[in-house]
């Protein structure tokens, strides 16, 4: 009888452990899920504002902190390659593209000179963020691939700088 009680209380004890685990993971998965909405919500309000700000330049002109003066078309295209940019970000952010991906991903913008010209004007913005945040982290990898990319002495752009392991 004494094996049975035993036996019965380690079954009990095994399933209490598994249901605590299920339950653990239920509350992650719940709060990864409300995290990834709440990210959603404010790429969507951001993004709606910068198509806002390209829509009319006195909106545009709040937006304006750059170093130099920039002329109101090249600032529309500014806040059309912030909108690819931070939408990349974005995509990394809930998980769809792992940090190798971005990577490949921001090489293939950086191709385009309007892109380049834009986190050239915005590197002291990047150069502000907490040193040890990802937003920082993620700042020093397009800094870093933005300079050899102008190192480069290939046109094999693709090849260009070392991906990041994830």
């Amino acid at each position: 009888m004494a094996t049975k009680s035993y036996g019965a209380r380690a079954l009990a004890a095994a399933l209490a452990a598994g249901a605590g685990t299920a339950a653990g993971s239920l509350t992650s998965l719940v709060t990864r899920r409300r995290r990834n909405a709440a990210l959603t919500e404010q790429h969507r309000l951001h993004f709606d504002l910068l198509c806002k700000a390209m829509d009319d330049p006195a909106l545009a002109a709040v937006l304006d902190t750059y170093e130099e003066p920039v002329p109101p078309e090249q600032q529309r295209q500014y806040l059309f390659a912030n909108a690819l940019y931070t939408n990349a970000l974005y995509f990394h952010r809930i998980g769809a593209m792992n940090r190798r991906e971005l990577y490949g991903h921001l090489r293939v913008i950086c191709q385009n000179p309007i892109v380049r010209s834009y986190l050239a004007a915005t590197q002291h913005h990047r150069a502000s963020l907490e040193g040890t945040s990802a937003e920082a982290e993620l700042g020093r990898m397009v800094e870093q691939l933005l300079q050899d990319l102008e190192e480069a002495e290939t046109d094999e752009w693709w090849v260009v700088g070392e991906p990041p392991c994830d």
